[in-house]
C-alpha cells in the first residue's frame, strides 16, 4: 500500500518537473528615426488557454521621466497588462528591469529556479510583446512543449522586434 502511494506520488512529481533549462534571445532592432525611444518589452509564458503561466521579463523605464513614472505606460503593453501586469506589485524581483537598447539580449532560466520550478510538462506559448513611444507595437508567439526534450524555434519581428529565439536544453 505504501509502495503504491509512493509510486503515485513520484509519478505526479515527475510529471510536474521538467529536466530542462530555458534560453531566450530577444533582438531589439536598430531603427533609424528622428525620435527614438527604447521599447517597453514583456516576455511571458502562456498556457494554451492564454492564461499566464510565468512572467519572465518586463523591461520599462524604471526612473521617473519628464512625463511621469515608467509604470504609467506599462498598460501600453496591452496583452501582457490585461493578463498579468495589472495584478502585479511592481517592481518584481528577477522579472522587471530597465528598457534595453538595440542589440541581442539573452535570458536564461534554470529548471529548478523560479519561474520555471512550478511549470508542468505540456504545451505553451512564449510571448514577446513590444511597444515604443512614437513607434509601433508588435507581439510574437512561439509555441513550445515543456518537458525533457530538446527544442529550438525562432520567430522574426517586422519592426519593433528582431529575431526571437527560444531554446530548451535538457539536462
Amino acid at each position: 500500500m505504501i509502495r503504491s502511494m509512493l509510486a503515485v506520488l513520484a509519478t505526479g512529481i515527475a510529471g510536474q518537473v521538467a529536466a530542462a533549462d530555458l534560453h531566450i534571445d530577444v533582438e531589439v532592432p536598430r531603427i533609424n528615426v528622428a525620435e527614438y525611444h527604447k521599447p517597453y518589452i514583456a516576455i511571458w509564458i502562456a498556457r494554451q488557454d492564454q492564461t499566464v503561466a510565468a512572467d519572465l521579463g518586463v523591461w520599462y523605464q524604471l526612473d521617473d521621466g519628464p512625463e511621469g513614472e515608467g509604470t504609467t505606460w506599462l498598460k501600453d503593453l496591452r496583452q501582457w497588462w490585461r493578463r498579468s501586469g495589472r495584478n502585479l506589485d511592481l517592481p518584481v524581483d528577477g522579472v522587471t528591469g530597465a528598457t534595453r537598447g538595440p542589440g541581442r539580449h539573452e535570458l536564461r532560466f534554470p529548471v529548478d529556479a523560479p519561474p520555471l520550478a512550478q511549470l508542468e510538462n505540456g504545451d505553451y506559448l512564449l510571448i514577446v510583446e513590444a511597444v515604443r513611444e512614437v513607434g509601433g507595437r508588435e507581439m510574437l508567439k512561439i509555441p513550445f512543449r515543456w518537458g525533457d526534450e530538446a527544442f529550438s524555434a525562432q520567430a522574426a519581428g517586422e519592426h519593433e522586434l528582431g529575431n526571437v529565439l527560444v531554446k530548451i536544453t535538457p539536462h
